[in-house]
Parts: structure tokens; C-alpha cells; sequence
């Protein structure tokens, strides 16, 4: 892939790596590509990083067609720069894709984009602890006109971010409000593509649990709003009786990598880990009779985040004494751990960038 670079006249000045909060700061440079049905994708490029213009019929604007993806550059120990299983984002998009009829974006070109971008960023990648440098690749319909079609006409791009801690209370546990009246998706939806629509949706319900003094809401299925889906930015998990359970991918959850990393790790370590359907019921069940040991989030943003507290119907269960439990304790290490470079990479997730 020819990627042409038009590097920035003035750099920015970097903010201190105790500010950066999470996607309040972007890099230099952008990489953007374009997609037509006579050329696929093409005039790849890098160029300064700023507003990107759009016609005022654009695809995207009226019928929601984008999707995205989220990951993390991390600086090992010994200065070097690394992704943690990237391809995984890759496939996870192109299924996004074929979701909302968006063009597939191949995985070389994936990856090429992302090797030049960031080593043409390399110096914006944070050295403190628990920092990164965020990674959003996405992809919208940019046709011209108001009719309601399959796009035709596409753009390919990746912003960079310096990030610390997605939550502020960082690795503490987190209050999760159980949502029973808002559903967020339904088999045969858009549930397990990373789309913009998916989170927009869940807003409403977001605001009403920040208002009661939640982080974040925890979704049940669309049809009986019995069974446990997944919280907002996170899948989610439960350590049960010696047991980790999380819901099953039915084609309502997005389909998470951490969650996926997660699972195989627990199974290489002999721990049972279940994917089924669990019900809200069976959570509280379990929560009363003392058999729920340890509830957590998984996802990119937040790697790992124990939830101490659980707010169903205007009764509040706390978890493990409201303090993080020691598998989710071990599981955050050994993936973050793996995902600085600081511990050994059995499993070959790791892909070093320089």
C-alpha cells in the first residue's frame, strides 16, 4: 500500500502523562482512506490531524452507517512500542462491516496503516504506568444523497489518543445499575457489531445511572429482560461458586477481544469458565446466598474493572465486601502484564511495532 505522508508544519505540545483522562488528547496525524466501487480503497494518506469535511446528505449522518474499533499501543520496558492482538480487531471490524453493508477493509491494509501511523507517532505513545496510546480505526458511508441503500461510497480512518484509566476510580470496584427498562439489542440486530448506533442507544440509560451514582449500566436480553447481556463498554463476567460464567455469544453482545483473551488465559490455568445464558434471578440468587465471590468487566478501555456493587430494582448487592476480588486481580496483571511487555507472551498476542 502506497501510503502518502503530509507531515504537520507545528507540533502539538504532549500533556503530561498525570492529565491524559481518557480521549482528551490526539495526536499530530491521521490516516485516512477513501473506498468507490470503480477503485475499492484507495489515495491512502497521512496528513495532519483535524476536522474531516462531509457532505451535508453524507450516509452517515442520517442513517447511521460507521462502525469502529478500539486498541491500545504499549511501551515495553525497554522503550519499545507493541499492539496487543490486532488482527482480532481487524476480523471484528470486517464482521461490523458486513453488518451494516460497509466495504471490507483487508487485513494487510490494516495492519500497514497502523505500523506507519504509529511509528510516525511513536514519541506520543505515554511511559507511566497504566497510560497508552489509544487506537480508533473506523469506517463510514459517505454517499451524497438521501436515498436508503447499501453504501457505495466509503472512508477508512485512525485517530490516536495518549490515555490513562478509562474509569476514575481506575482498577477500584465500580457501581453497576442493572437496566430494566431500556434493552440495548436483540438477536438478529446490530448487538455484536461495533457500531456508533449500539452506544447512542444506550445513553439514556447510561444518564440515569450516572444520575443515581452508577458508572455504568448492566444490559438484559432484548426479549424477556431476564438474562444478562453485557454493561456498556464492557463484557462482563462472574465468579460463581468456583465458576466463572459470562453470557453466551448468541449475536446480541459485541464479541470482545479482552473477553476472548480472558477466557483462553482462565482455560489455560484449569479454572471452568461457562458461556451460557445466566439470568438476572440466578445472579441474585447466587449474590444472596453468598456464592457470588467476584464480578468484573472486561474490555480494552478498562482491560479489567472489578464491580463492587450491583443496584436491581432499587436493592443494592455489594460484592466481595465492596473490594476487588483476587482472581480479577490476577487476571488484570497477567493481561496487562502481557500487554506491556512485562510478562512473558505465552500465547503470541503480542505484535511489536518498533
Amino acid at each position: 500500500m502506497d501510503i502518502k505522508i503530509t507531515k504537520a508544519a507545528t507540533l502539538k505540545e504532549k500533556p503530561d502523562d498525570s492529565v491524559l483522562g481518557f480521549g482528551k488528547y490526539f495526536t499530530d496525524h491521521m490516516f485516512l482512506m477513501d473506498y468507490t466501487p470503480d477503485k475499492g480503497w484507495h489515495d491512502a494518506r497521512i496528513i495532519p490531524f483535524g476536522p474531516i469535511s462531509l457532505h451535508p446528505a453524507c450516509t452517515a449522518l442520517h442513517y447511521g452507517s460507521e462502525i469502529f474499533e478500539g486498541l491500545k499501543a504499549y511501551r515495553r520496558p525497554d522503550g519499545g512500542i507493541q499492539l496487543f492482538r490486532p488482527l482480532e480487531n481487524a476480523r471484528r471490524m470486517n464482521n461490523s462491516a458486513d453488518r451494516l453493508c460497509l466495504p471490507r477493509f483487508p487485513e494487510e491494509m490494516f495492519m500497514e496503516a497502523l505500523r506507519t501511523l504509529i511509528t510516525l507517532e511513536k514519541d506520543w505513545v505515554p511511559h507511566s504506568p497504566n497510560t497508552s496510546l489509544y487506537i480508533r480505526p473506523f469506517c463510514f458511508g459517505n454517499d451524497e444523497n438521501l436515498g436508503v441503500h447499501s453504501v457505495q461510497h466509503a472512508t477508512y480512518a485512525i485517530i490516536l489518543s495518549p490515555v490513562g484509566n478509562y474509569y476514575k476510580e481506575g482498577l477500584n470496584p465500580v457501581k453497576i445499575m442493572i437496566e430494566d427498562q431500556d434493552v440495548r439489542a436483540v438477536r438478529g440486530g446490530t448487538g455484536e457489531a461495533k457500531c456508533g448506533g449500539n452506544y447512542a442507544a444506550s445513553n439514556r440509560a447510561g444518564q440515569r445511572a450516572e444520575e443515581k451514582g452508577y458508572s455504568q449500566v448492566l444490559w438484559l436480553d432484548g426479549v424477556e429482560l431476564k438474562y444478562i447481556e453485557e454493561v456498556g463498554s464492557m463484557n462482563v463476567l462472574f465468579l460463581i461458586d468456583g465458576v466463572v460464567v459470562t453470557p453466551a455469544l448468541r449475536g446480541s453482545i459485541l464479541p470482545g477481544i479482552t473477553r476472548k483473551s480472558i477466557i483462553e488465559l482462565l482455560k489455560s490455568e484449569g479454572i471452568p469458565v461457562e458461556e451460557r445464558k445466566i439470568s438476572v434471578d440466578e445472579l441474585a440468587e447466587a449474590l444472596e446466598a453468598g456464592k457470588l465471590q467476584e464480578a468484573f468487566g472486561s474490555g480494552t478501555a478498562a482491560v479489567v474493572s472489578p464491580i463492587g456493587t450491583l443496584l436491581y430494582k432499587d436493592k443494592e448487592y455489594v460484592l466481595n465486601d465492596g473490594k476487588i476480588g483476587k482472581l480479577t486481580q490476577h487476571l488484570y496483571d497477567t493481561l496487562t502484564g502481557i500487554q506491556w511487555g512485562k510478562a512473558e507472551d505465552k500465547f503470541g498476542w503480542t505484535v511489536r511495532i518498533c
